[in-house]
């Protein structure tokens, strides 16, 4: 099962689940996944930006996602590959398909400036994964400082056949998603899979927009599969309703650096991670934003009870 520019829905970015003691968690791994299976996730991905890829070795990282793609049964599963060089990023490449894998994902360096050098570097890296493998190409500007504008989406779709998705975080953002679907339905461009990111700050719009899903971490995942089915069914008032309840918890968690430790801290709440434990180094969250977080959870129950079955 290959990932193709058709899927839609959601594709949570999972955390990497750890012990105290930094090992691998491998209960809270099939936990998070039979979790995902069941909340109507339509693919996975494993070792993205806040799947604290950098912190593993590289047989760490085929165990994770190896795990993760045997135990998602009929997901697609992507899988991170994203590395300073191409000869890393062919190894995991080579290990994680073999596995199982539907494709992987790749973020640009921050090396690159101009639009010949990103659409050179996916021409490149494509080329070192293997043409025969699909893509995703992440457009996260806020982190990776790299501009691609449409026009440079559109290049790198139009020239690079195994670009399938793109992985849409850009902010502000809307206005590329309408120009990349205008270009399709002039014809000008090919049709590719646009799921978005940002912890789904975006989300309710990024659908009126013409994103297929959303293709991010959040705690509550399961919410962002309700907002885009609501979406997608044309329940507009009631996908907005049930994202505005969760907006303040949305933008808490999307605060840089800390983001990662409140998300691991309410899904261990959940009961989805034995432990909130990041591999060091880490931001810690402190008593004063757990408090925060617990009056966030407790005001979100008044409105979507899966809040109040925290513990």
């Amino acid at each position: 099962m290959k990932l193709t520019s058709d899927i839609r829905g959601v594709m949570p970015i999972a955390p990497t689940p750890f012990l105290e003691d930094g090992a691998i968690d491998t209960a809270s791994i099939d936990k998070l996944t039979d979790f995902y299976l069941a909340c109507g996730a339509t693919g996975i991905t494993v070792l993205g930006q806040l799947g604290e890829a950098p912190k593993l070795e590289h047989a760490e990282s085929v165990d994770i996602a190896t795990r993760m793609i045997r135990r998602a049964s009929n997901l697609p599963v992507v899988v991170g590959v994203s590395a300073p060089g191409f000869a890393a990023m062919r190894a995991l490449t080579r290990d994680v398909m073999d596995a199982g894998a539907a494709g992987v994902m790749i973020a640009p360096p921050n090396t690159l400036r101009t639009d010949e050098q990103i659409v050179g570097y996916y021409k490149q890296a494509a080329e070192a994964i293997g043409a025969d493998v699909p893509f995703v190409l992440q457009d996260y500007p806020l982190t990776f400082t790299v501009q691609m504008t449409p026009a440079v989406v559109r290049r790198i779709v139009q020239e690079v056949p195994s670009c399938v998705m793109l992985k849409h975080e850009d902010w502000p953002g809307l206005e590329k998603i309408s120009t990349l679907r205008g270009w399709e339905r002039e014809g000008t461009m090919r049709h590719i899979s646009i799921l978005c990111g940002n912890g789904g700050l975006f989300l309710d719009y990024e659908m009126e927009r013409g994103a297929d899903g959303a293709n991010t971490g959040y705690a509550f995942p399961d919410m962002l599969c309700d907002v885009v089915r609501l979406s997608a069914s044309g329940q507009r008032e009631e996908a907005h309703d049930l994202f505005d309840a969760h907006l303040p918890l949305l933008r808490y968690e999307q605060q840089p650096g800390v983001g990662l430790a409140v998300r691991k801290y309410i899904m261990m709440r959940r009961g989805l991670l034995s432990s909130a434990a990041q591999r060091k180094p880490a931001a810690v969250l402190t008593a004063a934003a757990r408090t925060e977080v617990d009056h966030l959870l407790q005001r979100l129950a008044r409105h979507d009870r899966r809040a109040a079955f925290v513990n």
